[in-house]
């Protein structure tokens, strides 16, 4: 087996005990029919039926699956950062235990990544999970593509295939709280590969419920935007202006004229709502200048590497 090509497969599994092995010699007997050497890493996500046991059997009757099994459900992204961390093949991808994202399709992109392309990412074409998760999703992705710096493909992505090195990136230079692989892999560059893939219907039905969809949205938003802050930061420098500005009319009015102001007169009150808007502008204002602070402080632990060298020539 050539160390240099091979493919590490994790699979995350949770509640799989009907379909684990199944798809466990689905995905071997593809690996073999296109002559890919792969490694099998199945990651169960705290599972509390049988899905861990069998998928032990599995690795003792075949040398290149490996089992591990979380303490707990820690969902889906953080089981893939654990899976990801256990890979030691040439390049990774991950895979839903119920094969929405077809093995042709991984072939497809493991062929790309033969091609010299570090990262390869499914996007899905077309999908079938229902009008109220692809109103959901369609949103979402909506807002990440337009508040946040992360560009999703059209249709959202399904899972990427990545390089060693990648994946050494993903897993020691970037802290896996709070957010997923996915947004992280899009924000590294390497001039990414998208292939398109019909998504069907789950066959186990989806174990991802609405307060776990939103918690995630929510988590890879506000990792990967700056939106919220610079909101802040723009209505309280808002507020302070118009109050300073019409602070000065008012002054003037108070002063220069007899209490009126384009002919209109300036009642007592205006002071006192000047005088609150004026501050409430400057304490919108100083939040704004502190989420600033604190987004940098959030950036630096997230650790993101500021810049990566993708190619090298030391040549003399």
């Amino acid at each position: 087996m050539d160390q240099r090509q091979i493919l590490s497969i994790i699979i995350l599994s949770y509640e799989s005990e009907k379909n684990i092995e199944s798809i466990t010699r689905k995905v071997i007997h593809t690996m073999k029919e296109e002559n890919i050497p792969f490694e099998i890493i199945i990651m169960d996500d705290g599972s509390k039926d049988q899905s861990y046991r069998i998928a032990q059997n599995l690795s003792a009757s075949n040398d290149n699956i490996k089992t591990f099994q979380l303490s707990k459900n820690f969902n889906s992204p953080y089981a893939m950062f654990a899976g990801l961390s256990m890979s030691r093949g040439a390049c990774a991808v991950v895979i839903p235990d119920d094969l929405q994202r077809p093995l042709h399709t991984v072939v497809a992109q493991y062929r790309k990544w033969q091609e010299g392309a570090k990262i390869v990412i499914a996007y899905r074409a077309s999908r079938e999970d229902g009008i109220l998760s692809d109103l959901f999703s369609s949103f979402y992705y909506f807002i990440m593509n337009t508040f946040s710096k992360v560009n999703f493909p059209p249709g959202g992505a399904d899972g990427f295939l990545a390089d060693r090195e990648v994946v050494d990136i993903l897993v020691n230079r970037i802290s896996h709280k709070n957010t997923s692989p996915i947004i992280e892999v899009l924000q590294l560059g390497f001039d990414p590969v998208f292939i398109p893939f019909d998504r069907p219907k789950s066959t186990t039905g989806s174990r991802w419920t609405l307060k776990k969809k939103i918690s995630l949205a929510m988590n890879t938003f506000f990792a990967s935007s700056t939106f919220p802050v610079k909101l802040v930061t723009f209505f309280g420098f808002c507020m302070f202006s118009i109050a300073f500005i019409v602070s000065l009319f008012v002054i003037y009015a108070k002063i220069f004229t007899d209490n009126t102001l384009f002919g209109f007169p300036v009642p007592g009150w205006a002071t006192i709502i000047l005088v609150t808007m004026f501050f409430n502008g400057m304490t919108m204002l100083s939040l704004g200048i502190i989420a600033e602070y604190i987004w940098r402080i959030f950036e630096e632990v997230k650790g993101r590497p500021p810049y990566i060298i993708r190619n090298k020539n030391e040549e003399s």
